[in-house]
C-alpha cells in the first residue's frame, strides 16, 4: 500500500475572473523506500503539491491519505501531531527560528513530541554531522551562510524517525558537494523506508529518483523511471554505491 496518496485532488484560489487552478485532478501515489522528483516549469503546481502532501493547506477537492489515513477526517491537533511526527517538510526559505542554534532548530521537533532534550539534541547534532554542519551547530541562523541554513533546514527535516520527507527545492542554494550531501541523506531515509518527494529543478538530482513526474499547468502531463547514470555525483565519488 502507498504510504502518501493523492486522489483526484484539486485546489483553486479565487473566484470568477481571478480564478487560479493550481493543481487539477492530480493522482499520486508514492511507496515507502522510494524517492519520486517532481519537475515542470514556473508556475507549474509543484510547491502546492508538496504543502497539500503535508497537509498544510487544504484541497479545494479530492483526497489525500497518509499511511491509508485521510488527512480530511483529521481534527485539527491530529494534523499537527501528524506533521510533528511523521512529515519531514524543507521549505524553500527555511523557516528557521532565529532565537534558536543550528542544533536547537533541528532537535525542536523531537523535544516538542516529548523526546528528552539530551537525546534530542544528540539527534539533532548527528543530522548536522551528517551534512557537515558539526562546528556550526551553535551559531544561530543570522550567522550562517545561505547554503549552511539550507542544510540545517534538511537536517530538521530528515532527524528522528519521520515516514514522509516533503523537499522543495533541497539542494537550491548548495553548491555540487553539499548537494550531494544532501542527496545521500535523503536516500539514506529511503533506504530505511521513508517515502520522499522533492520538487526540483535539478535533472541530476531528479535522475536519482525511483521516478520523475511532470506537471505542467497543474497537472501530471508525465512520469517516466530514469535510467541509471554512472556519471551521477553519487556514484562518482562513492564507488561502491548501489544503482538505484
Amino acid at each position: 500500500m502507498s504510504f502518501l496518496e493523492l486522489r483526484r485532488v484539486s485546489k483553486s484560489y479565487g473566484a470568477g475572473p481571478t480564478l487560479v487552478r493550481a493543481i487539477e485532478d492530480v493522482d499520486l501515489a508514492v511507496e515507502r523506500g522510494s524517492l519520486i522528483a517532481v519537475m515542470g516549469p514556473s508556475g507549474s503546481g509543484k510547491s502546492t503539491l508538496l504543502t497539500i502532501a503535508g497537509s498544510l493547506e487544504e484541497p479545494t477537492s479530492g483526497e489525500v491519505l497518509i499511511d491509508g489515513a485521510s488527512i480530511q477526517a483529521m481534527s485539527r491537533n491530529d494534523r499537527a501531531r501528524l506533521r510533528r511526527r511523521t512529515i519531514g517538510y524543507v521549505f524553500q526559505d527555511f523557516n528557521l527560528l532565529a532565537g534558536l542554534t543550528a542544533v536547537e532548530n533541528v532537535s525542536l521537533p523531537l523535544e516538542l513530541d516529548g523526546l528528552s532534550a539530551k537525546k534530542a539534541r544528540a539527534a539533532g547534532m548527528a543530522a548536522l554531522e551528517g551534512l557537515g554542519l558539526a562546528d556550526r551547530a551553535t551559531h544561530f541562523p543570522d550567522e550562517l551562510s545561505g547554503g549552511e541554513r539550507q542544510r540545517v533546514a534538511i537536517a530538521r527535516a530528515v532527524v528522528g524517525e519521520r515516514h514522509l520527507l516533503l523537499a522543495d527545492e533541497p539542494s537550491g542554494a548548495l553548491d555540487s558537494t553539499n548537494g550531494e550531501a544532501v542527496m545521500r541523506l535523503m536516500l539514506a531515509a529511503c533506504k530505511r523506508g521513508v517515502a520522499a518527494v522533492v520538487v526540483t529543478h535539478d535533472a541530476q538530482l531528479a535522475s536519482w529518483a525511483d521516478r520523475v513526474v511532470f506537471l505542467r499547468d497543474g497537472r501530471i502531463v508525465d512520469q517516466t523511471v530514469p535510467p541509471p547514470s554512472p556519471e551521477s555525483f553519487l556514484e562518482e565519488s562513492s564507488p561502491s554505491s548501489p544503482h538505484r
